[in-house]
Parts: C-alpha cells; sequence; structure tokens
C-alpha cells in the first residue's frame, strides 16, 4: 500500500506544477503572445507576475488585466513491441489571469495577481495499459500574490512580496496490473484533497541603463506543498487484495523548485519591440517524495520513491510590432527543456522536452481600454522512455512501463487590459 501511496502522491501534489503532465505557461494574454517573455517587458499590469518591480514604471495611476486560456491537451502512448496504443481523451481547462497595480505616489506603487498557472485535466481510456499508474486527474489551483515595488530612481526599482497557493486535486488509477473483483472489475483508489496550501514569495529588480533597453531579474522561491489527510476510496475490492488496502488517509510534503529568470527588452525603433528570457528551474530539489499513509492499522508505513529530477533551461523569444494606433501585434517561440532523466518517465507527467509557438494582438478600444488575444501551440519532441521504478504493491515485484509518447498543446486566449 505504501508504494501505491507514493505515486498517487506524486499526482496530487506535483500537479501543481503540471497541467495533467504538461508544464503550460499561461500567465498573460499579452506576454504569452510574446512566447512568455515579460521579465523586462513594461507593458501592463501583467508584471505582477513576470516581474513586480516592473509596475513601477507603468503608465497611469491604476492598471488592471484580465485573461483566460482554453487548453486542449493530447498524448498518445504507443507500446510498439506488442503492437498497441491509447490516446488521453482531450481535456480543456481554462486557467484565469488577474492582476491589478496602483500608484501611491511616484516612487511607490501596490499590485495584486490572482492566477491559475496549471490548470486542467487528463483522462486516458478505462483500465488502459498504464492504469496501474493513472486513469484520470482533474486539477485546480488558485495562486495569489500581493506585491509592493520600489522606484529608486528613473533607472532602477525593485519590487517583490509573498506567493499564497491553495488547490486540490481528485486522482483515480487502478491498484495494480491485472487486480479484479469476482464480476472481473478492476480494482481502483480515488485519491482526493482540497484546500492544499503553501507559502512562498517573488522578488524583482528592473534596470533601464539606457533608452529603449530595458533589463530584468525575478525570482520565486522554492515553495513546500504539504498534504495532511488526504481521502484515500477503494472501488471493486478483491479478496486477493491485503486487508489494508481499505479507505484511509495520507500525509506527504514535496519540495517544489525555485525558479530564477533574467532577461532583456530593446525597442529598437518606434514600432518593434524584441524580448528575451532565460529561465533557470532548480529541479533538482526533487530527489524523492516521502509519504506517509494511516488505514487504521497499528503501524504506518512510510515510503521513500526517488525521482531524481534535474534542473532545467528555457529560454524565451518575443517580438512586438506596433502595426497601427489600434492594433499592436506579437509573435514568440521558447525552448523548454524537461526537468526528467531516462528511466524516470511515467505516464502521469509526460514531460519530455517542447517548443512553444506564439502569438497574439491587442486591438485598442479606447485610450484606456484594449483587447488582448493570444494563442500558443507547444510541441512536444516524440520520447520513448520508461519508467524503471514502479513495484506492483500487490506481488512486491517491480515492473517497469516503457513506451512512445507523442503530446501537444494547443491554448488559444483572450483578455482585457485597462489603466486610469
Amino acid at each position: 500500500m505504501k508504494k501505491l501511496l507514493s505515486f498517487v502522491l506524486f499526482f496530487l501534489v506535483g500537479s501543481t506544477l503540471y497541467a495533467g503532465g504538461y508544464r503550460v505557461s499561461l500567465q498573460g494574454q499579452k506576454q504569452l503572445a510574446m512566447g512568455h517573455t515579460g521579465v523586462a517587458v513594461i507593458s501592463s499590469a501583467e508584471s505582477v507576475f513576470f516581474n513586480p518591480a516592473g509596475i513601477s514604471f507603468l503608465d497611469g495611476k491604476m492598471n488592471f488585466s484580465l485573461g483566460a486560456s482554453g487548453i486542449i491537451a493530447s498524448t498518445i502512448y504507443e507500446n510498439k513491441e506488442y503492437g498497441y496504443a491509447h490516446e488521453t481523451e482531450a481535456g480543456l481547462g481554462t486557467p484565469f489571469n488577474f492582476y491589478a497595480t496602483y500608484k501611491a505616489n511616484d516612487w511607490l506603487s501596490f499590485g495584486l495577481g490572482v492566477y491559475t498557472p496549471y490548470g486542467s485535466s487528463v483522462e486516458w481510456e478505462k483500465d488502459w495499459a498504464g492504469s496501474h499508474l493513472v486513469n484520470n486527474i482533474d486539477l485546480k489551483a488558485i495562486y495569489v500574490q500581493p506585491t509592493v515595488a520600489i522606484k529608486v530612481s528613473d533607472k532602477f526599482s525593485i519590487g517583490g512580496g509573498p506567493i499564497y497557493v491553495n488547490g486540490g486535486v481528485t486522482l483515480n488509477k487502478n491498484v495494480s496490473q491485472n487486480i479484479q473483483n469476482t464480476e472481473g472489475e478492476r480494482t481502483n483508489v480515488t485519491l482526493e484533497e482540497k484546500g492544499v496550501s503553501a507559502w512562498g514569495y517573488t522578488l524583482g529588480f528592473m534596470l533601464r541603463p539606457i533608452e529603449k533597453l530595458n533589463i530584468g531579474v525575478n525570482y520565486k522561491s522554492k515553495i513546500v506543498m504539504k498534504v495532511e489527510g488526504g481521502d484515500a476510496d477503494f472501488e471493486n475490492q478483491s479478496n486477493s487484495i491485503p486487508s489494508n488496502f481499505s479507505d484511509g488517509k495520507f500525509n506527504a510534503e514535496l519540495p517544489l523548485p525555485a525558479e530564477f529568470t533574467i532577461g532583456l527588452s530593446y525597442e529598437f525603433c518606434d514600432k518593434f519591440l524584441f524580448a528575451f528570457d532565460y529561465n533557470f528551474a532548480q529541479w533538482s530539489a526533487y530527489e524523492a517524495l516521502v509519504v506517509d499513509f494511516d488505514n487504521g492499522t497499528p503501524s504506518t508505513p512510510t515510503s521513500v520513491n526517488a525521482r531524481n529530477y534535474k534542473d532545467s533551461d528555457t529560454f524565451r523569444f518575443g517580438l512586438q510590432y506596433e502595426a497601427t494606433k489600434k492594433i499592436t501585434a506579437r509573435a514568440g517561440i521558447y525552448f523548454d527543456e524537461s526537468p526528467v532523466r531516462d528511466g524516470y518517465f511515467a505516464p502521469e507527467t509526460p514531460r519530455n522536452d517542447s517548443v512553444g509557438y506564439t502569438a497574439g494582438l491587442s486591438y485598442k478600444v479606447n485610450d484606456k481600454l484594449s483587447i488582448d488575444l493570444s494563442f500558443l501551440y507547444l510541441h512536444f519532441d516524440e520520447v520513448e522512455n520508461s519508467y524503471e521504478y514502479y513495484n506492483d504493491p500487490v506481488s512486491g515485484q517491480n515492473a517497469p512501463f516503457s513506451g512512445t509518447y507523442k503530446s501537444s498543446v494547443i491554448a488559444p486566449g483572450i483578455g482585457l487590459s485597462y489603466k486610469l
């Protein structure tokens, strides 16, 4: 049982970083359209997320940004050795973002961000080949980030604030690869927890050394997610399953990696703005998942499950073109390295290297209001890999799961920007 819970707990807290297995950046329509650059871009209240120091240089007394995207994700799994394939059912997630800024005076500004950086669902075919690892998952997570920024001079500002995370998840998976009840129904477990919360912080700097050039730095701290008293519900029980496979509670904690982003933006003529971001995620902090499970038996088993992630890099490029006084067009591309090492590749997070292609535009309704459109196509490299560390909780035998994965994500979005 402890090995089973080790895997399902990974989904519960780890999925706050993965939208059903995909890490998709959707934290603002304007910046998403520019390859999700933004650490050195001064454009709208979206700076609350990308670099809170940037809100010091926004025009207007108050700025607001509101947006939402639709995520349509698909993954195809194929086992070429045995000649079978499975595909996730396309789930639609609707992550949103809201940002507001207020300039108290020339040197002091405040901001607030509320956003769902990873919120989607994934559902594999019932009793598919990897059902002992995951059947389906539905994730909801909300981030709340108040910020303050200080303009030290016309060329330099600092900003930051706490980050509060609150969310929940529902996960279903089969208990074993072939255990079923007398009616032939596979024994499965549903894990559900609400109100998973944690705290972190963000800190940013913005430097404007010369006219038209901005340099930005942003740091987001490691966040430790703790699960206490999650519910486990078993269905289609089999007589061949040990008695400790019963409804119960579980506790766990997981360190989420710190991220460091540095970048620049340059307005190389009156109509064009170029932006570049480099993001470094310290995934090496995720060495193993430790899980404690309590179903009322005399002892509480503890599981230590290796993950052995590596640090990863993301390179983002964006371009903005002011086509007319009413229309501003944007495009971008980013290259995202997977933190998953060979041998640790599992279907709940088919997270291989990817390339994101983005585009969008803003239509200026008047001097205060604009409509922002964005589009993301995220292409994952086809990968043949395996997860070597699954031990069947009933037989105790090691059962590696391997295959070829093809994944993609489409995410259209719409938003509004308003300033006073």
